[in-house]
């Protein structure tokens, strides 16, 4: 496990997106190095300097996806299910030893309110196995709305479930949960992620049914 400031580097593929961009900037903010990775170098740079000047100051950078994972001690994947296997098969020499958190969830548009369940049981498992024992992938955020997160000074009131095989990694991520102002609930093996991805379409059917565009989850009963 590592202590609050040894996790140096954050390398945020799919950081261009609107969920990745938002944890992108909170982190940067709580004072970790946070690199941008997207397919194009250029397109992630181009981002990055979009969040700076948000931001008021130089706390990003952008690079390509392999680039990114490379100087990373820490890999978060953010992007959409139909891109999560390329992505995968374009860093996994540079994830070699590393943590993975994943956030994908295996959405089938237009079909986005309702649960699919994919091959591998969900994108979490579907990484691990394609990485292999060298990566220790834990499932996290895929029930925080992005709405929430654009807005890096906005107080975000729901719990984020942590799901993965490794105490150390769980524990890791669950610090990077509490720096950006959530409580990290660890939900168990990653197993568990098949229950907490299929969360995200009965939260977006909520917004619809509801009209609202932000709905999470809080786990009552814990201190």
């Amino acid at each position: 496990m590592m202590d609050d400031k040894e996790i140096l580097t954050i390398a945020v593929l799919g950081g261009t997106g609107k969920e990745g961009s938002g944890l992108a900037m909170r982190w940067a903010l709580n004072g970790y190095n946070v690199i941008i990775g997207s397919r194009d170098a250029e397109r992630a740079a181009s981002r990055a300097a979009e969040m700076n000047e948000m931001l008021g100051g130089d706390y990003l950078v952008g690079m390509e996806n392999a680039a990114a994972a490379a100087q990373a001690d820490l890999v978060v994947l953010s992007v959409p299910y139909s891109a999560h296997q390329p992505t995968l098969d374009g860093v996994k020499e540079q994830l070699a030893g590393k943590v993975v958190v994943d956030l994908t969830v295996p959405l089938q548009p237009p079909k986005v309110r309702t649960v699919h369940v994919p091959e591998g049981k969900s994108a979490a498992l579907e990484a691990q196995a394609f990485l292999g024992d060298a990566v220790r992938v834990v499932a996290a955020f895929q029930n925080v709305s992005a709405e929430h997160l654009s807005d890096p000074r906005h107080v975000v009131d729901c719990d984020v479930l942590v799901c993965g095989n490794d105490a150390a990694a769980k524990a890791d991520v669950m610090k990077l949960v509490e720096a950006v102002g959530m409580r990290g609930v660890d939900a168990g093996s990653l197993a568990n992620a098949v229950a907490v991805e299929a969360l995200t379409p009965v939260l977006l059917y909520i917004n619809k049914a509801y009209s609202v565009k932000g709905a999470g989850i809080r786990i009552t009963g814990i201190g």
